[in-house]
């Protein structure tokens, strides 16, 4: 049986590189690579948590179609259970995403089959032996961020479960009301600083942005910092950061549900906050060092030593 189940978004990503700028209507432009990649937050964190020892099943949906397909067998390929995968009529989400020669990217999204999941889609049976449920994607699942998601939170902690979570999408004004509906089901909380800093626009450190989270009722804030590293904090008062690794980034897709990754792996071996935020900046360069977003994701020991070599 899994030790985790990731809940949210599944993608097929076309990933070209490196591209500098978007060519003028009617040109054409050569690129180094156009490659196809599982992607989404959930795939990716599933992945990621799976090559860290973790026994770990997915839900989520995908269409009937050709990228349906290539998504489900790359998890299984990574010995992940996909049995809580939903086959929808709407097709596969999909992004078309542009890597720079630094590594950093820009996405064209398509939501597809990931609007259709629904709180329905869940069997809340299969919490009974699972010791985390992590929510990859809050903010792309128009059906299911805010309450539906918010329910299934609570319901996963009245039956000890732990709960995670850490967004995607653009942080507007609807998605910032659905993203406060979960925050008081939250056992962990792992957003990067740049959306949840539109949370609280009165708040102008990422200190004081984790200590209005606390106040809402998170258990644990992990706070995604890129090059700055990671911030956390959790109930208890424990304070903890950790730097960024010193890696040549290649493509970024992906770090941050790397990290989501690392953290939870850390956590259910019972690593103390600050090991657990050096493991997630581990698993995050591991990430970065190749293109696509599994790509360069390690095992345990391999990202340990790689967390050593840098440190």
């Amino acid at each position: 049986m899994p030790e985790v189940i990731c809940v949210g978004i599944l993608v097929a990503d076309v990933i070209g590189r490196p591209i500098e700028k978007v060519p003028l209507a009617g040109e054409l432009a050569l690129v180094e690579s156009i490659t196809p990649h599982v992607g989404g937050c959930a795939a990716n964190t599933g992945i990621g948590l799976r090559r860290l020892g973790v026994d770990t099943a997915v839900v989520g949906a995908v269409g009937r179609d050709g990228f349906g397909d290539f998504v489900r067998q790359a998890l299984r390929d990574e010995g992940m259970d996909v049995s809580g995968i939903k086959v929808k009529e709407e097709p596969t989400s999909s992004t078309m995403v542009l890597v720079r020669a630094d590594g950093e990217r820009t996405f064209l999204h398509c939501v597809g089959a990931n609007a259709a999941l629904h709180y329905a889609d869940f069997d809340a049976s299969t919490l009974e032996a699972v010791r985390v449920l992590h929510i990859a994607g809050h903010g792309l699942m128009p059906a299911f961020d805010g309450r539906p998601c918010a329910d299934l939170l609570a319901e996963a902690q009245k039956r000890g479960v732990l709960t995670s979570l850490d967004t995607a999408g653009s942080p507007d004004a609807l998605w910032r009301e659905r993203l406060m509906e979960t925050l008081p089901f939250l056992d962990f909380f792992v957003p990067s600083l740049h959306e949840v800093r539109q949370l609280f626009p009165d708040c102008e450190t990422p200190e004081s942005i984790v200590g209005r989270l606390l106040d809402e009722g998170v258990g644990t804030v992990a706070l995604k910092m890129g090059e700055a590293g990671s911030y956390a904090r959790n109930q208890s008062g424990e304070i903890a950061w950790a730097a960024a690794l010193p890696v040549t980034a290649v493509d970024a897709t992906g770090a941050g549900d790397a990290f989501a990754a690392g953290f939870l792996a850390s956590t259910l071996r019972g690593l103390s906050l600050e090991m657990c935020l050096k493991m997630g900046n581990a698993t995050g360069a591991c990430c970065v060092s190749a293109v696509g977003t599994v790509t360069g994701l390690r095992d345990w020991d391999s990202t340990f030593a790689l967390l050593e070599e840098k440190s």
